[in-house]
This record gives C-alpha cells, structure tokens and sequence, in this order.
C-alpha cells in the first residue's frame, strides 16, 4: 500500500488514530492513573508527617497545601488528557462510517443531472450487507444492489478512489448499448423527453430524458453530437471477452460477482463501458440523499433515485 493511498484512506487514518487513542484511554485508566494515585498517597502521608512534626514544634501550616499537592500530583499529562478525550468521539465516528452511514463530496459532473459538483451525499453502508472496515470484506449478507440504484464504489483500477455510478446490468444481464438506448436482457428501456438541461458550470444545454430502469425512473443527460462510445478510450480488463464493441455502442454480459455501471450524464462519464465491470468486493454502499450542498442550499435533503 503506498503512502499516498494510505493518506487516501480516511477509514485507515480513523482506524489508526482510534487504536492509539483508545490503547493511551486503557493504559491510563488501568495503570498509569494507580501509579498516580500511589504517587499521591505517598506524598500525602510525607505531608501529613511533616506537618505533625511542625505543628509539635508549634509552626501553623496552612491546609490548602495539600489539597493543591493532590491535585497537581493528579492531574493527567496532557498527552493523555487529550487522548482520553479524543478517542470516544473518534469510536464512535469511526463506527457510524464504517456500518452505517458514511459521507462523499461529488467531484464531477457524471451523474449530472441526479447529482451535482459539490453535492455532499450519504452512503447507506449496510444495505448490501455488513462488511469490516479497512479490508471491505463482507461477514454478514444483507441485499444485492439492484438495477437502478446508485451505488459508491472502489474504483478497480485504483482501490484508493471512490466513484459513484448507477447500477445497469447486475450479474447475468446482457446489457446492450446502441445509439445512445440501453436494452436489458432483450427489453429496451423506454425514454420520456424533457426538458434540456442547462449546466451551468460549461453553459452549455444536454438533451434531458426520464429513463425507465425496468421500474426505477431517473433522469439522463445525452449530448447528441458526442459518439456514443470512444473506442480509443476502451481499456483492457478482467472478462472483456464478454463484451463486444462497435461505433454504435457495445454489448457485455454481467459476469457472476460483478456489476456494470454507467453515469446518468451518458456522453460524460468514464465507467463499465471503459474500464470494465465493478466486483462485489469493490461495493462501499447506496447513496442516497443530499445532506449539503454549500454553492446550492435548495439541494439540502434531496433524495434520488
């Protein structure tokens, strides 16, 4: 693992900074605060000593003094005071990231126009099943994604990135592509025309559809002059013999284990087309609300499709 994807890993980081903190939380509660207090008992009773030694000699002592010894005796060393306060709250975020909900910024314009640049989304972590942090092995099954959904993902030619697409073909499907029309198992989806969709980071208009995901309705984004597939931008990867590829689109079929996935901004996403199908493995969760959007406050609490 190189630096870089380790500093790339904000679970292992959460991880990392728990173990510390909570090892620091255990040793002080367990053995370095015992120390303390035999410390402190200890200079007590030389205080109390001292002060009847003086007090026969008629010297009146003040008190207070060892209340402040105790105290100062006490008092954690502020390494361990920050760490015992640091590691429930970095527990509990890491637990709530790891099995429940986790969040993501969008960086790009591919599931334009379902998401936004700059969208901060939540990913629901246990919808398709339990898995351990850091490692992403799954211990305990829960749902398979289904078509439609919109799903994050380890992205498989770099493990340290995340992307976000929706869910096409999941395994079995033959997922047919031609002249910008998706077909499924033999069925072609049906498209609503809308509106044109104005982007308004390029100022340019997107032919905008409602496409029907055998059952789950979401909008598209077609730009008509743009091929339907860039050849050149096709790479090598694992079962790439289950698809075919022409001018016109291509057709795969889902390999066991494995999911194809494409943006809703059809002729501006790099996904399956390109660099293949996405393993089970790979899943990080179901995204599936808008919880902030600082450029755009109407899209806080948007849910989608």
């Amino acid at each position: 693992m190189t630096l870089q994807s380790i500093l790339g890993n904000f679970a292992l980081i959460l991880f990392v900074l728990m173990i510390v903190t909570g090892v620091i939380w255990f040793l002080d509660r367990f053995y370095l605060s015992k120390q303390r207090r035999a410390k402190a008992d200890a200079a007590l009773a030389a205080f109390d000593a001292r002060n009847v030694k003086l007090r026969a000699e008629g010297i009146k002592l003040e008190s207070s003094g060892r209340v402040e010894l105790e105290a100062n005796i006490l008092r954690q060393p502020t390494w361990v005071e920050y760490s015992g306060s640091f590691f429930p709250v970095i527990a509990m975020v890491f637990f709530l990231r790891s099995f429940l909900y986790e969040p993501f910024k969008i960086p790009s314009s591919s599931m334009v126009p379902t998401l936004l640049v700059g969208d901060l989304i939540l990913v629901n972590k246990f919808t398709y099943g339990i898995r351990l942090p850091i490692v992403n092995k799954k211990i305990i099954e829960v749902n398979q994604p289904q078509r439609g959904d919109v799903m994050v993902f380890k992205y498989p030619k770099d493990m340290s990135l995340d992307y976000i697409k929706r869910v096409v073909g999941v395994p079995g499907d033959k997922v047919v592509y031609q002249n910008k029309h998706l077909t499924i198992n033999g069925k072609a989806l049906s498209y609503a025309p809308l509106p044109d969709y104005l982007n308004e980071d390029s100022l340019s208009y997107s032919q905008q559809f409602k496409e029907n995901l055998t059952g789950v309705e979401h909008k598209i984004a077609i730009v008509p002059q743009a091929p339907t597939i860039n050849l050149s931008g096709v790479q090598d990867f694992p079962y790439k013999s289950n698809c075919t590829y022409n001018p016109d689109g291509f057709a795969c079929i889902v390999p066991p284990g494995n999911y194809f996935m494409m943006g809703d901004n059809r002729d501006n996403s790099e996904d399956s087309r390109y660099w293949g199908f996405v393993p089970d493995e790979n899943i990080v969760g179901k995204a599936f609300l808008v919880w902030m959007n600082l450029s755009n406050l109407k899209r806080i609490g948007t849910f989608f499709n």
